[in-house]
């Protein structure tokens, strides 16, 4: 400061011939010093002569005052100095309060608010990742507004704070250790620092002593640059730091100026001594502390090579700042004084105008650092990012590493270098410092429950659900055609699944199909080539040739399955395949007729061919096809079939299939060709007899057989097969169903044409002995490949100005306040009430003496609070109990709802107006005027009288002030109240909101420290319940228009129905009546005791918009005696004050000295009648109050006064003394109330719960519907009373005001993006998982065997899906499987009994016997595989069945064998039975039986099959099936009974030519024939078929199978027993001419 004015001084361009002078104050770093000196400034200390008649005044002494550093001393000096316009330039104190001009008109600054560097620390702490930060921060202005400000931009950045904690210097030690634990105990790695320097190094000792490092710090410019900081921190704890410093900056001169320090020890204050002896470390000889060892100082010392904290220049940017502000106001002047070679000294300098100049100024320094305030009076915000970086000589490295420029856009406004930071413990790499770590993508946030929105879980997305970006707060479900891939980041397609030609399976029945359709095309060569010959023209070579062209057909239109499904496709493959198969089977059914006809036309006199000529045989086939062509249009034209993208079969495929469109036409279409291939068996069967050289119905029969046994296989496969696996099984039956007509109808006459031309005659076709055609049978199999997220403030002022005038007398400064109610007493009390509401607004020029306030809208309750205080001084005056002969007196004053005032008449009451003789030698001081004060009404008047009279230790006791601040006792040492905190209040609003269910509210606040501290605290505490708000604005009484106008349209574009109003009753009134003009009604009003149980505003709600209104107030009370003194007014016109005049013309509604309509006042009124607010006695409860404060001195006064029945005169009263008693008492007033004061000087915190209902007149009743009790347990608190409530518009329904409404059980809260916690939408729980709970955040995946219900609410035991007896399935196998049994016991008893017969004898009774046994086993086994499965069941189910097949078809097997032995035995010479005799016949069946059982035994021992639960197969389902244990023991097993199974059939076909007596091999032939079809056919329909369905297929197979051998073998052989007993001879056995049996 001292080298700007030296600078300016010796400036010829600036104020030319103006030298500057300058007044130096140390404030001691304290707030009340700071004030005094500033005092100091403002009056100077010099006697000032003056007549009796003119007022103490006079120009202020200096015309600016640069400082102070910190910010909670500005405010108070501001608050002090800013009536009197005197500007303020400070250069470091950064509270964004400050910048409030209304509070602090006169405050400028040269260092930006802490409203950017808070929003900078927050970009910064975002830009590094750190999203779970500690915060410590100075329990002063600074600390407190610049933390509440990174607080809030932080949560709006999604950073969450794990501890916010304070302290202060002068704190205990136990204190700032606390404060060292919870740094330790967190696990938040970056701690914010929102400290002063001097703050900063109490807590490095502290840190130092208990080694607390490798913690990433953040600090602010207060200590970040400050080389004193880093000195002191040895223990390297703030190694790495970051955080934001002015810019740097260069002042040529200002150092070498700084060092030289000789001109300051020219001072004669000891101050400098000190100073000089710190700063060279030496003493002074005539120090009287001085050290022995310590090098005495000259007085003469240079800093040349000194190094220390002064010489550091680290805060260079901070003296700069002074400098600018001294420039500021030398170019003010400059302005002002109109300088330019020289100035014009006549101007009359004034403090306003001097700071209206500062304001507009804008200028350039030396250096070219520009210079302006903003309306706020703040310079532009520019910070540099400084990172400390240790070097190796031990010292720090202030190295810049960014910028941050506020008034860039958002996104530009941090700008980082790419230089290589340094972070704690010297790493190189960002520390991470987060709650829980990022949520990568595929999966979501879920918050962990009682944490902050930083603290989550990441759940993975569900099946189907994906989530693309970190931290993301919900999984979206992909599209139908869509699925998650395996990370869930991403929707990929879902896999178009269809029978396609790429793929192996639709490769190889392509092949197939080709194959048939190029074996059908050379067989019709031959028959063409051929077509003369009698074998092609015996059997009707057009119906062939027809046959070859429809069997081509079928071949091909296989092919319209494979390929992706398309309109026509689907159309085609359906249709196609009916029209042709008909086609097909027509023509077989015209052979067969034909075969018959030609055998009735043989017979003599038969002209049977005339009816079934070629003519009849076309039209028949044509017939029989052109109804499949009918159905098959019916079916196109009613509902036909469409490619169909179905996406249920599988969740990560679609299936692209063909929609039946209706499944009566598809069904109709199989189902007529089952028809026809039924009728077609049956005409084959009656031709069974008929002569070998017409007998093509043999093979037509063999043929149908198969078609039936595939189809009849096909139907359960199709039904249970999957996807593209059912189009498979549908082309395999076709391609099966073909092939087997064209092999048995075709091969065995292509056999005779190509290799037996010899037989190819008509005299051969003609012939007896015709040999028949050849058998010839293929299968065939495919592979398959399977796929698999306000503000605190220290009010004001210390005010002590003294002048001395000439006459020795003390006198006060300005005009004296008298009481509006006085009355002389042994002790005086003070009242401070707000007798009006407002004042006249008004703009002082400050160029003559402002006006006192003019107060205007006269407030009745200020004077029922005053007649409050009357009455108790009153009954305490008349007690002989209570301080007897002592009378209290009183002074009254009115401080019209002003802060300014209230302070002013405060001071009045400390002082006194009186005019004190003093000698020269003794203070102007005298003890208080008043012992206590009672007052004032509201907080924020409260605050700045509290903070004035504070040091003087006045008790000022409060009846209505509720600002929780006002409970720190270091700020208000003296102030008390009776009515309780809003810190109470507040809390107990959230938990009346929560109760009815309340998250979305809007919030409206006075602006001032009443409305401001109370909704804050309800801010956090709702906030803690997980209440929103969607809006919370602030008005003030005196807003202009426009302001409170906007509040109503927030209101009414809002959503919420529920509006909490922290108002005083003014505010209340002023918004009541802007709400009214917009008839703005149906919202639920939540009210505090400031306006709830209000009968004024009440009266004002004409509009009934606060009907239904809920809140709290001071619980009812009753003081006998009370409402008749204080409807007694007529002490109060008595009073000469002209207010009183004014009163008594408001109250009865009169005027004196009247003049126009309006009744004559008369001075004699009465209010017997009167109906108005003074009348209404709803604010009981605060005259309550009042009363219990007067008592509460008066009794703190007895116990001083020692008073018995007489009081002590001797004891000195000292406000202090009394002070100290107040806070000790407790008694009970005659009421019965108990007053005392807790330690805050606060009572107990109680509230009654007020309902506004109003009656059928119109008015009002406060209901009291509930109580709420802070002293009680949490859960106790709030208790509502079971009385009826009424809410908005009467409405007896509690309202709903919320932002979503609850998630039901079965879904989970999802935020809303960029939106409160309490707006979220509610997303249905995915399937699988379950949520049970209202607004659960996650649901929970339900245990594999567990499936969530439809509606997601609960886990439901899967279904154990297996074959059961209960099933109609299962019934329906276990019927046919006991129906087999019992058909075999039957055939066995029948072969028992005929056992002697020829036919039993003949064909290998032994045998019979026994594979009729195993036969039995096999139908038995199959009932193994119904049922749960078991341990023992799934061993026994498929060794049982491998064991039984394996011994019945080791029987068939000895029975072929057999058959051929015996043949060989008839020959001459031949002795071939002995070899294969009875024994050998049984050691074969043994042994082939054998075999299996080993294979058996080694998959039981090696790998069991085990039950076990699938819960892949089906989402909703537990299939309960056999696992094999070995896959290779179980086809080992299945291989080894194909393979005896094969060996048979070839031995059968050997025997095909053996004489029919011996020839049981062509039904052997047959049996295996169908088994081999019914196994083929299994494999795919088993590997297809899922759960319980391929268990149903396996014993399909096997009942088939075992029917298929029954009645093939034994059935025939029953035939000739029961119904041919005349065949069943030896002869007949014997014969050559043997009838053929069936």
């Amino acid at each position: 400061m001292l080298f700007a004015i030296e600078e300016i001084n010796n400036s010829t361009d600036l104020l030319p011939g103006i030298s500057l002078g300058y007044k130096i104050y140390d404030s001691c770093t304290s707030v009340a010093r700071g004030v005094r000196v500033a005092l100091a400034l403002a009056n100077g200390n010099e006697v000032v002569s003056a007549s009796s008649e003119a007022p103490c005044t006079r120009p202020a002494q200096v015309q600016a005052i640069m400082g102070e550093t910190s910010s909670s001393p500005c405010m108070a000096i501001a608050t002090v100095i800013g009536p009197f316009h005197i500007p303020m330039i400070s250069h470091f104190a950064t509270c964004a309060c400050l910048s409030d001009k209304t509070k602090y008109p006169s405050f400028l600054r040269t260092i930006p608010s802490d409203y950017y560097q808070s929003r900078a620390l927050a970009q910064l702490v975002k830009h590094f990742g750190w999203t779970w930060v500690g915060a410590v921060r100075a329990n002063d202005d600074y600390g407190n507004n610049g933390m509440a400000t990174f607080t809030e931009t932080a949560q709006q950045l999604g950073i969450c704070l794990e501890y916010s904690v304070s302290f202060f210097r002068t704190d205990p030690p136990h204190k700032i250790l606390k404060i060292v634990d919870i740094i330790k105990s967190s696990t938040s790695k970056v701690i914010v620092a929102f400290l002063s320097q001097h703050d900063m190094n109490v807590l490095i000792q502290e840190l130092s002593f208990h080694n607390v490092t490798g913690y990433q710090w953040v600090g602010t410019e207060a200590w970040i640059v400050d080389s004193l900081t880093a000195a002191m921190d040895r223990h390297h704890i703030l190694d790495g730091s970051i955080g934001l410093s002015i810019p740097k900056a260069h002042v040529s001169g200002m150092r070498e100026f700084m060092l030289d320090v000789k001109p300051l020890n020219s001072s004669s204050n000891a101050m400098f001594t000190e100073f000089w002896e710190a700063l060279f470390s030496c003493k002074f000889e005539q120090s009287k502390s001085s050290a022995g060892n310590q090098r005495e100082c000259t007085g003469h010392e240079d800093l040349t090579g000194v190094q220390n904290s002064f010489t550091y220049m680290s805060l260079m940017p901070i003296f700069n700042n002074v400098y600018k502000g001294v420039y500021a106001v030398a170019h003010a002047l400059h302005s002002i004084l109109s300088c330019n070679k020289t100035c014009n000294n006549k101007v009359q300098l004034d403090p306003f105008m001097i700071l209206q100049h500062i304001r507009k100024i804008h200028f350039k320094t030396k250096e070219g650092d520009e210079v302006y305030f903003n309306e706020n009076g703040d310079p532009a915000a520019k910070y540099e990012i400084i990172n400390w970086q240790p070097t190796k000589n031990g010292t720090v490295d202030f190295v810049s590493v960014g910028l941050y420029h506020a008034s860039l856009p958002a996104d530009k406004q941090l700008n980082l270098q790419n230089k290589s930071l340094i972070w704690a413990k010297n790493s190189k790499q960002v520390p991470l410092s987060v709650c829980s770590e990022k949520c990568p993508p595929g999966t979501r946030k879920v918050l962990q429950k009682g944490k902050p929105v930083c603290c989550y879980d990441c759940l993975r997305c569900a099946e189907g659900e994906i989530s693309n970006i970190t931290d993301s707060i919900t999984c979206v479900r992909c599209q139908p055609e869509f699925w998650s891939n395996e990370r869930r980041d991403a929707c990929v397609k879902k896999e178009a699944e269809f029978l396609s030609y790429e793929e192996i399976m639709g490769a190889l029945l392509t092949a197939a199909s080709l194959f048939g359709t190029c074996m059908t095309v050379v067989v019709a060569i031959i028959f063409f080539r051929y077509r003369q010959t009698p074998i092609v023209r015996a059997n009707n070579s057009e119906l062939s040739f027809l046959l070859l062209f429809s069997l081509t057909l079928c071949f091909l239109c296989s092919l319209t399955f494979i390929g992706r499904p398309s309109e026509w496709s689907c159309m085609l493959r359906h249709t196609a395949f009916g029209i042709t198969f008909v086609l097909c089977i027509s023509c077989v059914l015209g052979k067969t007729i034909v075969v018959l006809m030609a055998f009735r036309a043989t017979l003599p006199g038969s002209n049977v061919m005339k009816w079934f000529g070629p003519a009849q045989q076309k039209l028949s086939v044509l017939g029989f096809t052109l109804i499949q062509v009918i159905i098959c249009i019916l079916w196109l034209t009613i509902s036909p079939p469409l490619p169909f993208k179905n996406f249920k079969g599988f969740k990560d495929k679609i299936i692209l299939e063909c929609a039946l469109g209706t499944a009566v036409g598809f069904w109709a279409v199989l189902g007529y060709i089952g028809l026809l291939a039924i009728l077609c068996f049956i005409l084959a069967f009656l031709a069974r007899k008929l002569p070998d050289n017409f007998n093509e119905a043999k093979f037509i029969t063999f043929s149908m057989l198969i078609f039936c046994a595939v189809w009849i296989t096909f139907i359960p496969a199709y039904v249970s097969s999957p996807g593209k696996f059912s189009v498979a099984v549908e082309i395999f039956a076709i391609l099966a169903s073909s092939f087997g007509l064209l092999i048995s109808i075709f091969i065995p006459k292509c056999y005779v044409i190509l290799l037996k031309p010899e037989n190819n005659t008509k005299k051969n076709i003609m012939g007896k002995g015709t040999t028949n055609g050849l058998a010839f049978f293929d299968s065939m199999t495919s592979t398959q490949r399977w796929p698999e997220q306000g503000w605190a403030l220290l009010q004001l002022l210390l005010l002590v100005s003294v002048s001395q005038a000439e006459e020795r007398v003390c006198r006060r400064r300005g005009d004296p306040e008298n009481p509006q109610l006085f009355k002389n007493g042994d002790i005086m009390l003070g009242g401070i009430f707000s007798f009006y509401n407002s004042w006249k607004d008004r703009q002082d020029t400050y160029m003559h003496k402002p006006l006192p306030l003019q107060c205007i809208s006269l407030n009745f309750r200020g004077f029922q609070y005053a007649q409050a205080m009357l009455f108790a001084i009153e009954e305490i005056n008349n007690s002989t109990d209570l301080l007897p002969g002592i009378s209290l007196g009183y002074k009254i004053y009115d401080a019209c709802s002003s802060v300014a005032r209230g302070v002013r008449v405060a001071l009045a009451l400390a002082n006194g107006n009186e005019v004190v003789s003093a000698s020269s030698e003794a203070p102007c001081t005298r003890p208080a005027q008043v012992q206590a004060i009672m007052g004032e009404t509201s907080s924020s008047p409260c605050m700045a009288i509290a903070t004035v009279i504070g040091p003087f230790h006045i008790p000022l006791i409060s009846h209505f002030a509720t600002c929780a601040c006002l409970s720190d006792k270091t700020k208000y040492p003296s102030f008390l109240r009776t009515i309780p905190s809003d810190y109470y209040q507040s809390r107990a609003l959230a938990q009346v909101v929560k109760h009815f269910g309340w998250t979305w509210v809007g919030a409206i606040r006075t602006n001032d420290d009443y409305g401001n501290n109370g909704m804050a605290t309800f801010t956090e505490t709702a906030q803690q319940l997980g209440i929103c708000l969607e809006y919370s604005v602030s008005f003030f009484r005196t807003d202009p228009p426009h302001k409170i106008q906007r509040i109503v349209d927030i209101i009414k574009s809002s959503t919420s129905k529920v509006i909490v109003a922290f108002l005083s009753h003014i505010d209340m009134d002023v918004l009541i009546q802007e709400l009214s003009s917009h008839n703005l009604t149906g919202y639920q009003w939540v009210g505090t005791e400031a306006w709830i149980f209000d009968s004024q505003t009440a009266a004002m709600d004409r509009h009934h918009i606060l009907d239904g209104a809920i809140g709290l107030s001071i619980p009812k009370a009753h003081v006998s005696g009370m409402r008749e003194f204080m409807l007694d007014v007529k002490p109060l016109n008595s009073s000469s004050n002209e207010m009183f005049t004014e009163f008594w013309e408001e109250l009865f509604s009169c005027k004196f000295n009247q003049s126009g309509n309006q009744r004559e006042c008369t001075g004699h009124e009465d209010l017997t009648g009167v109906q108005n607010s003074f009348t209404y006695m709803s604010l009981m409860p605060i005259f309550n109050n009042v009363y219990k404060g007067v008592y509460a001195v008066a009794h703190a006064l007895h116990n001083i006064l020692n008073c018995n029945k007489t009081c002590s005169n001797k004891v000195q009263l000292d406000p202090f003394m009394i002070l100290q008693h107040i806070r000790k008492i407790q008694f009970k007033t005659k009421e019965g109330d108990e007053v005392y004061f807790n330690e805050n000087g606060d009572p107990a915190a109680k509230y009654e719960i007020i309902n506004w209902q109003p009656t059928e007149n119109g008015i009002v009743d406060f209901v009291t519907v509930g109580l709420y009790d802070a002293s009680l347990h949490d859960d106790k608190q709030l208790n509502l009373q079971n009385k009826s409530l009424i809410w908005a518009k009467n409405s007896k329904q509690v309202p709903l005001s919320v932002c979503s409404k609850k998630c039901p059980p079965g879904t989970r809260k999802v935020l809303q993006k960029g939106k409160p916690v309490c707006c979220y939408d509610c997303l249905r729980c995915a399937e699988g998982e379950i949520s049970n709970i209202t607004d659960s955040v996650t649901c929970v995946r339900c245990h594999p065997e567990f499936w969530s219900n439809e509606k997601r609410d609960t886990c439901v035991k899967k279904e154990a899906e297996f074959l059961s007896y209960e099933d109609i399935m299962g019934a329906l196998l276990t019927a046919a499987s006991l129906f087999g049994t019992c058909m075999t016991a039957v055939v066995a008893i029948i072969f028992f009994r005929y056992r002697q017969t020829p036919i039993v004898r003949a064909n290998n009774s032994e045998l019979s016997f026994l594979l009729l046994f195993s036969l039995t086993l096999c139908f038995l086994c199959s009932l193994t595989f119904i049922g749960r499965p078991s341990e023992w069941s799934c061993m026994l189910r498929h060794t049982a069945f491998g064991i039984t097949f394996v011994l019945c078809i080791s029987c068939v097997l000895g029975k072929t064998i057999a058959v051929l032995m015996a043949f060989r035995a008839t020959l001459p010479g031949s002795n071939v039975m002995k070899w294969f005799g009875p024994a050998q016949q049984k050691l074969s069946v043994l042994g082939f039986t054998l075999i299996q059982v080993i294979i058996c035994i080694l998959w039981l021992t090696i790998s069991p099959p085990f039950p076990f639960k699938n819960f892949k197969g089906f989402k909703d389902k537990i299939i309960l099936e056999c696992a094999l244990g070995s896959a290779v023991g179980f086809w080992a097993v299945l291989g080894y009974i194909g393979l005896l199974a094969i060996l048979c059939f070839i031995l059968a076909f050997l025997a095909r030519k053996l004489p029919d007596n011996f020839n049981e091999a062509k039904f052997i032939t047959f049996s295996m024939l169908i088994f081999c079809a019914v196994w083929i056919t299994f494999i795919p329909a088993y590997v297809s078929s899922p759960g319980k369905f391929s268990v149903a297929v396996e014993i399909f197979a096997i009942l088939a199978s075992s029917f298929g051998l029954l009645i093939s073998i034994f059935i025939p052989k029953c035939y000739i027993i029961l119904l041919k007993p005349g065949k069943n001879t030896k002869k007949n056995m014997m014969g050559k001419g043997a009838t053929k049996s069936f």
